[in-house]
C-alpha cells in the first residue's frame, strides 16, 4: 500500500473513525483501500500483512509486486489466478528454465500483464533465487523490523512511508545478488504485503 497500489484514491463507502480507518458494512473497521470494494477488502483481511513464508510464495510476491510497478494492484490480484498459471505455480526451478518459446508465450498471453522486461524480470529473477546460499524467506525476512506496538502504529494512510531504511538495505542486496526490477518502494510493499511490517492503521481490526 506504501506506493498508492493499493489505495489509491480509495475512501471506503463507510463512515470514518478517527479520520483514518472505515467502517464497512459489517460493522469492521478497515483501513480506507480495504473497504474501497470486495477484491481489496478480501486481500486486506484474510493476507496483506500476514506473516508469509516460503521460497514459491516469497518468489511470487516479488514477481507480481514486479508486475504492479505502475499498474493498480487491483489488476494484479485480479489476475494472479492466470499468473500463476502461467509461471507454473511460481516453482522458481521450473521458471528458471523458461526459454524464448516461453517468454513469446507469455507475451502472447491476454490473461497476465503482457510486459517483456516484467517478463524478463520475473525469469531473471527465478535464476538469482536458485543462486542464493540462503533460502529465499530467510534473506528477505532479516530485513523486516522488531514489530512494533498498535500504539506506533500510523494513525492514517499519510503515516504510512512508501520506503524505510530497511527496505533500502533489502533492494540493495537483492540487487548485489542478481535481481532486478526490486527498488526499494517494491522491497517496502512487498514487506508490508508479507507481514514482514504491519502497517494496518490504528482502530484496524486486522491491527
Amino acid at each position: 500500500m506504501s506506493d498508492g497500489a493499493v489505495g489509491n484514491g480509495a475512501a471506503g463507502n463507510g463512515a470514518a473513525v478517527n479520520g483514518a480507518v472505515v467502517i464497512g458494512e459489517d460493522g469492521r473497521a478497515r483501513c480506507p483501500w480495504g473497504a474501497a470494494q470486495p477484491d481489496y477488502a478480501a486481500y486486506h483481511d484474510q493476507e496483506w500483512g500476514v506473516a508469509l513464508r516460503g521460497v514459491p510464495e516469497l518468489y511470487e510476491r516479488i514477481t507480481l509486486e514486479s508486475f504492479q510497478s505502475g499498474l493498480s494492484w487491483l489488476t494484479i490480484l485480479r489476475k494472479r489466478p492466470a499468473f500463476r498459471e502461467a509461471f507454473a505455480g511460481f516453482d522458481p526451478e521450473e521458471v528458471a528454465a523458461f526459454d524464448e518459446d516461453d517468454r513469446q508465450r507469455l507475451l502472447a498471453d491476454a490473461s497476465i500483464v503482457r510486459n517483456r522486461a516484467k517478463i524478463d524480470a520475473a525469469i531473471t529473477n527465478a535464476r538469482a533465487v536458485l543462486d542464493l546460499d540462503v533460502p529465499l524467506d530467510d534473506l528477505l525476512w532479516s530485513f523486516a523490523p522488531p514489530r512494533r506496538p498498535e500504539s506506533e502504529r500510523p494513525a492514517a494512510l499519510g503515516d504510512v512511508p512508501a520506503i524505510t531504511d530497511e527496505s533500502k538495505a533489502m533492494a540493495k542486496e537483492l540487487k548485489r545478488r542478481g535481481f532486478v526490477f526490486v527498488g526499494p518502494t517494491t522491497c517496502y510493499a512487498l514487506m508490508q504485503a508479507t507481514g514482514m511490517v504491519d502497517d494496518h492503521l490504528q482502530h484496524c481490526w486486522r491491527a
